[in-house]
């Protein structure tokens, strides 16, 4: 088996429960969709994004109130005649206004359709973000796996190279240098093999905190890796696509729209409102001096109302102008993003084509390093090679293996940046990759 079970046993130590069976990339990027926080945070999000629309809107419709009230009154006179009235008034009221023009109310309803268009492209956001993060933290602890793996295979070669070395002094064909390289050697293995472990065990932690549970033992990179070249194979085409689907520069676009948009309500701070307002008011009251008795009242009404705002202490202006200036902020945050989404699509499909040359390279590296092992040993055992020549054709060996297996992943990893960086990474792409598992 590829990969170390020394994680398993220091997790199950813990008293800490892995998930059933060896689980795989498309497992654990489904449970953290749910148990995730901070893609929850973003669910919630964009689910409070949707209500803009509805308050935006609200803002057109009519709005209607309704006011009651009743009073307990104790009226005590003393001239001409001295009495005490002891009496309840209430009443009700009911007020419709229809806005017939308010500028200002126009503009916040278009700034709740970009709201609701930058809160989604927020949310995608978050869904590639989210594969990106969990492919990152799922190939580290391959990665971690393997480097303790290999520590323990090289650890076991060097001890061996440790003994012979020993056994080579006793009889006098080596000399104590010898046996001070190999110890020397071993002693800084087991000091690496330490460290891998423990970065084994933070990597794990890493990838636990996104499914909310320990990931257990993970399916492995196969032998088999396909090595495919981006299609298509343009990178100013995967720029292009890039600068009309890409989530960041959707919600820095929607930014800028936003700020436009702000600036031309501010300005509408001047203009007067008309509106269509409507009273209905039903008022009683148990006693009346001028009636001596009860009355009721009853009233309707209905009519244009216009307010004109003329000075506001300069609030109005200064409001107009922090606005002009916030639209050239977002229009500058809208340039910054379009140039590192540029950066970013050529990074990952360079990352696509170099990885796939140089797993190619490393490939051919690792194979001339084994052979170069063998040679070595070889050597070794008829005199022409020293103890040194085995431990440093060992450790060559070991570091060219780990170093393609860190290239497989990065390449792997790359290819999810790509279809991340047009807006097209799907649950379709991490069930290709994970096809790379067994």
């Amino acid at each position: 088996m590829r990969h170390s079970r020394i994680a398993m046993s220091v997790l199950l130590a813990l008293g800490i429960s892995p998930l059933a069976g060896a689980a795989d990339l498309l497992e654990l990027y489904r449970a953290a969709q749910s148990q995730d926080a901070t893609f929850g945070a973003a669910r919630a999000a964009r689910d409070a994004g949707q209500e803009k629309l509805t308050q935006g809107r609200a803002l057109m419709l009519p709005s209607v109130n309704l006011t009651a009230n009743t009073t307990k009154n104790d009226v005590h006179t003393v001239l001409p005649v001295d009495s005490t009235k002891k009496y309840n008034s209430h009443g009700y009221g009911v007020s419709l206004v229809q806005p017939l023009f308010r500028e200002q109310n126009w503009a916040l309803y278009t700034e709740s359709e970009l709201q609701v268009a930058q809160s989604e492209a927020q949310f995608k956001q978050a869904e590639q973000d989210l594969v990106l993060r969990v492919a990152q933290a799922y190939f580290d602890v391959l990665i971690a796996q393997d480097s303790v793996q290999l520590a323990a295979a090289q650890k076991t070669a060097i001890a061996q190279q440790l003994e012979q070395a020993k056994r080579n002094f006793e009889v006098g064909t080596a000399t104590i240098t010898d046996t001070h390289e190999a110890q020397a050697r071993y002693d800084l293995i087991v000091a690496q093999e330490i460290a891998a472990q423990s970065a084994l065990e933070i990597k794990r932690r890493v990838l636990q905190q996104l499914v909310n549970a320990d990931p257990g033992q993970l399916s492995p990179l196969g032998q088999n890796l396909k090595l495919e070249t981006p299609q298509p194979a343009s990178v100013d085409q995967w720029v292009e696509d890039a600068r009309r689907s890409n989530p960041q520069l959707a919600i820095a676009q929607a930014g800028a729209e936003l700020a436009d948009k702000e600036v031309d309500r501010n300005r509408g701070g001047h203009l007067p409102t008309i509106d269509i307002v409507a009273n209905y008011n039903n008022s009683y009251t148990g006693y009346s001096s001028f009636t001596g008795g009860p009355t009721d009242v009853r009233s309707t009404s209905v009519g244009l109302q216009l307010n004109m705002p003329l000075f506001q202490g300069g609030a109005t202006q200064s409001k107009w102008r922090e606005a002009d200036a916030n639209r050239t902020r977002a229009n500058q945050e809208l340039e910054n993003a379009r140039r590192n989404v540029e950066v970013q699509t050529r990074q990952a499909y360079l990352g696509v084509v170099n990885g796939i040359a140089q797993v190619q390279a490393l490939q051919q590296a690792l194979k001339s390093s084994e052979s170069l092992l063998e040679a070595s040993k070889l050597g070794h055992e008829v005199g022409v090679r020293t103890n040194l020549d085995v431990l440093n054709a060992q450790q060559q060996a070991y570091a060219t293996r780990r170093d393609l297996y860190q290239a497989e992943y990065n390449y792997l990893i790359s290819q999810l940046r790509l279809k991340a960086a047009v807006g097209g990474l799907v649950e379709e792409d991490v069930t290709r990759v994970n096809q790379a598992l067994h």
